[in-house]
């Protein structure tokens, strides 16, 4: 279990743990919660059943079957790519969407990744700032990649280099 620092501002205590399969059913329920087309149980079970896959789920402290975020990732010999993070909305500006990516670019640094790539939907802006705030940069777009209610946005593709000189969790504009 890993205790992960929340902004002063989270109103709940937070513990991140690696997922396992037993996380399926919860990875499902938030997702639905949180995207408009939802991955199903057997996505979950199929992607945590990939060797090259990792992730983790934040929980409440003290409610161990709680779940109130997760990252799911892959890593492909040294390039590794953010599958799907998602923060419900009674969990999001809480830090948690931080703590996960966190907890992503520990695991990554400990593997010797040299590449993490993710995207985001365009519209999502509290997303691309906590990814700017990461040290993410924009590297490619794919038009009209999300269906929304009022049609349909682009996917931004971010892409951070994870070089040895950096902390995993540094934060680029802090000095």
């Amino acid at each position: 279990m890993i205790n992960l620092p929340f902004s002063p501002f989270a109103r709940r205590n937070f513990v991140v743990e690696p997922l396992s399969a037993a996380d399926c059913p919860h990875l499902h329920q938030i997702h639905v919660q949180t995207f408009r087309h939802a991955w199903s149980e057997e996505d979950f079970y199929a992607l945590l059943g990939q060797e090259t896959a990792f992730g983790f789920i934040a929980r409440q402290e003290g409610r161990p079957g709680s779940a109130a975020g997760f990252v799911l990732a892959r890593l492909v010999v040294d390039e590794a790519e953010i599958l799907t993070i998602a923060v419900p909305p009674a969990f999001q500006k809480q830090g948690v969407g931080r703590a996960l990516m966190d907890a992503a670019l520990r695991h990554l640094h400990g593997q010797r990744a040299r590449t993490l790539f993710l995207e985001v939907d365009q519209a999502n802006v509290a997303a691309q700032a906590l990814y700017r705030r990461l040290g993410f940069a924009k590297v490619g777009d794919r038009a009209a990649y999300y269906e929304t209610g009022e049609g349909r946005s682009a996917a931004l593709i971010l892409r951070r280099d994870l070089g040895s000189d950096q902390a995993p969790d540094q934060d680029p504009d802090r000095k």
